[in-house]
């Protein structure tokens, strides 16, 4: 990769946003978080982002309206969004691809997975040819 790639991550959960973050800062990501639906939406306003991951169960604003909003805004329409949840229910995926998210993943899921995910949305969303 030429230049680092920036990733939102959007979790309620310090653990989960420190676990993700060191597993992509590892393969070579920037990375940015943000503690819940409203404060991701403000640093997605605020950061370029060239990929968002988010929980669907947080406080002040779940994923699902997170998503909505995102999707909802024209200039951030197109950026890549995974659902990251411990709800593996097929409603649950439903309503997430629904909302607009691009991947569900049910946690918890290995390092290379959560990576090898986030390259495969990437690539196939902006059309980088070389990884």
């Amino acid at each position: 990769m030429d230049t680092k790639k920036t990733i939102l991550i959007v979790d309620d959960s310090e653990f989960v946003r420190s676990y993700h973050s060191y597993i992509l800062e590892q393969a070579l990501f920037h990375v940015i978080t943000a503690v819940d639906g409203s404060d991701g939406l403000e640093k997605l306003f605020t950061n370029t982002c060239d990929l968002v991951l988010t929980d669907i169960n947080m406080s002040h604003m779940d994923g699902y309206e997170f998503i909505r909003r995102v999707r909802a805004d024209p200039k951030y329409s197109s950026v890549p969004i995974i659902i990251v949840s411990t709800e593996s229910e097929s409603k649950d995926k439903m309503k997430g691809f629904l909302a607009g998210a691009n991947l569900y993943i049910v946690k918890p899921s290995s390092p290379e997975m959560m990576v090898e995910n986030v390259r495969m949305v990437m690539n196939m969303l902006r059309g980088d040819e070389e990884d």
